[in-house]
């Protein structure tokens, strides 16, 4: 087992929970360095898209 299926693993049906937290610690990052805030904002979308990416990849597109 890879690393990316136990994050498969771990992620299945958390993945609100994970934007949850991915929110919460940016606002944290955002009060501590405001003027990072846009970088800080862009770096947890990235995050957000990265969840979804993991969480409808099956791993059917893997090499062997």
């Amino acid at each position: 087992m890879g690393l990316m299926d136990r994050v498969r693993g771990l992620l299945k049906g958390r993945e609100a929970q994970v934007k949850s937290g991915i929110d919460k610690a940016s606002k944290v990052a955002e009060k501590r360095l405001p003027k990072q805030a846009a970088k800080i904002e862009q770096a947890a979308g990235k995050a957000k898209d990265a969840v979804d990416k993991v969480a409808r990849d099956d791993g059917s597109s893997r090499k062997p």
